[in-house]
This record gives structure tokens, C-alpha cells and sequence, in this order.
């Protein structure tokens, strides 16, 4: 069964709600107040009842109605006791005589049929009137000779409660409308945050993922703890954003330097091959001069595959691309202290504890030498192309800080701010005037080197400035030699 109230608002819902409530509320009120007052008002009654009829019932029925005159006296007073109606019954239950106010009309009384079932042990009871009109309370007590029976209408009482129960009705009804009116206004001004949160939803909807929504109440309050979560979810989500889209721009350079360096040795390889189709080769040598330059391009093409797909190995699964031993990362600094000199010989090449201070110290790792070789190869060849011949280089090893410690750094033209953020990046390659020859490789070197640094939970630094050189330090977590012992 569908729910009426799913497709209000809230703020309908929640004043029907309340009204419901307070309707409710209103008329139980109305009728305990009532039932509380019905219940006064026959106990008072009951009581006048009983103890009229304890006192008539002391006095014989011939002396209390012996005269016309006695009963012109009575008739006030039957009002004033409040038991406007007396009976006497004799032993049989037949009605002996009787006296009534005169405000009350003869046909209002309770029939004599009714009168004899009235039991004689001072318990109250409702009689009808003789023609139905209205309702009746008797009290009947034993008397000299039969039986006596007081009684009064309950007119004037019904008639104060149908007043109570009128005017609760007419008070509640106005005092509904207020309220609801009232509470309109409060669901409106108290539903007003979540407006503005709605409001800010919209906009974060249209495109605008710096909105955020504003102190519209106080940080305590239920109000303010929702602002400050969903002030939280979009800040996480404008960044997911900015990174989705960073992350794409990236993708895209990538794609575009794919490309570009796959495409050059590919044109290389198929206009040598379409120079021997047309047959411009036609001396032996130019054949083989040929087949050397396709072999060096298909050469590079290879490196660049194997590179890339180093690089995505690493991204998906760094851990399984290592082979870890221990060893000391001063094996690796020898080595690239005697391949750079075999590189450059003219170069003064230094080995020499972290930062230049003091001699070579053990720096033991638990890493895959070989890749670890290549990362060291990497900076030792970035080192001898973008500085000038003879610039001097130091190779420093130990440890520092509890981490095991290489670097390579050389006192070559440096880089800018903007070049070192990006000095990581696939793909990119500094401006050519820093490079010694012009057969500098796809920019994918110090890429490769970060990430198996950072499959052996390291890093790769770097500090340089224009003019200052350049220092790149490789930090690994040392060996934990417990752990190698087990």
C-alpha cells in the first residue's frame, strides 16, 4: 500500500506529525478533565442522595406528607438538599406516596416501575426519565414500614459537561489552528539549514565543486555536525575530482609522449626500409648502413617497451618485481665510482660517507641488487649527460638517521624549482641546453629509479638549485638483521 505522506515534504510531514500529536494530546485532556468532572460532580450528588435519604428514612412517610401545607414547606428545601424527589414504598414495593419539587415536571420523573428495582442498601443507581428525557441518580435506604428513595436529575450536570466538552472543542480547535500555524513557521525557520545545505548540493551538482557549506549553526548541534561532515565529504570529493582530472591530463601527456617516442624510430625503420624498396641503396655498404640504423632503432624500441613495461609492473605489482637479498648499498657505490670514471675518466669522482662528511660507511638493505643497479646506473648516467665534461662528482653511502643512505651529486649546472618538481615525471626532459650530447633517452630514467626505490619502501630525493649542482639520495630501510637471521 503506497504511504500517503511519501510524497510530501518534510516540513508538511512534520507538521502533520505534530498536529496528529497535538490533536491527540488536546483531546485526551479534554476528556480526562471531562470524566474528572462527570465523576465530581455525581459523587456530589451521590452524597446529598444518601444522606437525605438516611434522614427522611428516620421519619415516618404519614408525617412527612400528613399535609399540604408541610409540603408547601418541603419544596424549597428539596431543592436546597439537591434531592428534589421522594418516594415511599411499603413492605410490597407499591408506592405509598411521594412529594417532588415543583420546578419539576411530573412527566421528568423516574417511573414507579424503575423506583421499586431500586435496592434498599444506600448504593446509587441511574434511573431514565418516565418520557426519556433525561437521566436520573437514586438512593434508596429501609424506613418504619418500607422503603424511601431520594432522588435527583442529573440535568444540570450533563448540561455542565456538554459546556466543557463545547467549549474544549472550540479552545482545542483554535488552539490547534495557532499551533499549527505556529509550528509552520518553526519548521520552516528550524528546516532552513538544510535549504541552504540543499541549495549548496545543487550547485556542487552544477559544477561547482568548491562550494562548501556555510556556519548555519551552531557546531554542537545536529545541524552543525552535518555541515561540518558534508563540508568534509565534498572537501574529499573536490580533491577525488581534481586528482580524476590531474590524473587524465597525465594520462593523456603520457599517451601523446608514447606516441611521439615510438612513432620517431618507427618513421626511422620504415623510410630505411622504403629508401631499399625503391631501390636508392643500391651499393652493398648503403645496405649495411642501413640495416645498422634500423638495428639501432629497433634497439630503442625495445628499451622503450621493456621501460614501459617495467613502469606498469611497478604500478601494479611493485613488490612481486623485486628478488630481495641482503646486501650493502657500498657494493653499488664502488660500482658506479668505477663506471663513471670508465664514462668520463677526466672526472674527479669522490666516494665519501653521506653529505660529503667522513669516509664510505655500511649501509646493509635487504633489496634486489639488480634493481637496485638499475636505479644507480640511472643517476650515474643522468650525472654524465647534463653536466659538462671534467665536472666533478661525488658518490656517498652510510647511514643516516637509521636509514640506509646512497647519493649521487654533482657540482653541474643545477635545475629550477620547476624543472626539480618535475625532474620524476615520464616522460620529461629538461631543457637540451643542460645536456652534453644530444642523444639523450625517452625521459624515463629517474621515473623508473623513484619507482623501484619506492617498491623497496624507499625514496629518491633530490636537492638541487641553478648553479649548485644537483644531489640525488636514495634512502631504504635498513636490514633488520633479527628478521634475517630467522
Amino acid at each position: 500500500m503506497r504511504n500517503p505522506l511519501r510524497g510530501m515534504s518534510l516540513r508538511t510531514r512534520l507538521l502533520l506529525i505534530t498536529a496528529g500529536l497535538l490533536l491527540a494530546g488536546l483531546t485526551l485532556i479534554s476528556a480526562v478533565v471531562s470524566d474528572n468532572l462527570e465523576r465530581y460532580q455525581v459523587n456530589r450528588i451521590d452524597t446529598q442522595l444518601r444522606g437525605f435519604t438516611e434522614l427522611v428514612a428516620r421519619v415516618p412517610s404519614g408525617r412527612l406528607l400528613e399535609s399540604d401545607g408541610r409540603t408547601a414547606l418541603l419544596d424549597p428545601a428539596l431543592d436546597l438538599i439537591g434531592a428534589p424527589y421522594v418516594v415511599y414504598l411499603d413492605a410490597s414495593g407499591a408506592v405509598t406516596g411521594g412529594i417532588h419539587s415543583s420546578r419539576v415536571a411530573a412527566e421528568t420523573l423516574p417511573s414507579h416501575e424503575d423506583l421499586r428495582s431500586v435496592r434498599a442498601d444506600g448504593k446509587p443507581v441511574d434511573l431514565r426519565a418516565a418520557d426519556g428525557s433525561e437521566r436520573w441518580r437514586a438512593v434508596a435506604a429501609p424506613s418504619p414500614g418500607g422503603t424511601v428513595i431520594a432522588a435527583a436529575p442529573l440535568t444540570e450536570a450533563d448540561a455542565l459537561i456538554s459546556r466543557l466538552r463545547v467549549t474544549s472543542v472550540v479552545t482545542g480547535s483554535v488552539l490547534l489552528v495557532l499551533l499549527t500555524g505556529a509550528g509552520w513557521f518553526a519548521l520552516r525557520r528550524g528546516l532552513r539549514p538544510l535549504r541552504r545545505i540543499e541549495h549548496t548540493a545543487a550547485a556542487i551538482a552544477g559544477g561547482d565543486l568548491s562550494r562548501r557549506v556555510p556556519g548555519i549553526a551552531a557546531p554542537g548541534t545536529e545541524i552543525g555536525h552535518l555541515a561540518a561532515s558534508l563540508n568534509t565529504m565534498l572537501g574529499q570529493l573536490e580533491r577525488a575530482f581534481a586528482d580524476r582530472t590531474a590524473s587524465e591530463a597525465r594520462m593523456r601527456t603520457f599517451l601523446a609522449d608514447v606516441s611521439h617516442e615510438l612513432r620517431t624510430p618507427l618513421f626511422g625503420i620504415k623510410g630505411t626500409t622504403e629508401l631499399y624498396r625503391m631501390g636508392a641503396l643500391p651499393e652493398q655498404s648503403d645496405v649495411d648502413e642501413a640495416m645498422r640504423r634500423i638495428d639501432r632503432e629497433a634497439v630503442r624500441l625495445t628499451a622503450l617497451t621493456e621501460d614501459l613495461l617495467l613502469l606498469a609492473q611497478l604500478d601494479d605489482a611493485p613488490e612481486a618485481q623485486l628478488d630481495r637479498a641482503p646486501m650493502d648499498l657500498r657494493t653499488l657505490a664502488g660500482d658506479a665510482r668505477h663506471a663513471l670514471r670508465a664514462l668520463d675518466p677526466s672526472r674527479p669522482i669522490e666516494l665519501t660517507g653521506p653529505g660529503g662528511e667522513g669516509g664510505p660507511g655500511p649501509a646493509p638493505v635487504n633489496a634486489d641488487e639488480a634493481r637496485l643497479r638499475q636505479v644507480v646506473t640511472n643517476l650515474v648516467g643522468n650525472a654524465a649527460t647534463h653536466t659538462p665534461p671534467g665536472t666533478a662528482v661525488r658518490i656517498g653511502v652510510g647511514t643516516v638517521a637509521g636509514r640506509a643512505v646512497l647519493e649521487v651529486a654533482d657540482e653541474g649546472p643545477g635545475m629550477t624549482a620547476s624543472q626539480a618538481e618535475r625532474v620524476f615525471d615520464r616522460f620529461y626532459r629538461a631543457d637540451r641546453s643542460r645536456a652534453r650530447t644530444q642523444t639523450a633517452g625517452a625521459g624515463l630514467g629517474l621515473a623508473i629509479a623513484r619507482s623501484l626505490t619506492r617498491a623497496h619502501e624507499g625514496e629518491l630525493e633530490l636537492e638541487t638549485a641553478v648553479g649548485e649542482g644537483a644531489c640525488f639520495r636514495v634512502v631504504l630501510p635498513l636490514l633488520d638483521f633479527s628478521v634475517d637471521r630467522e
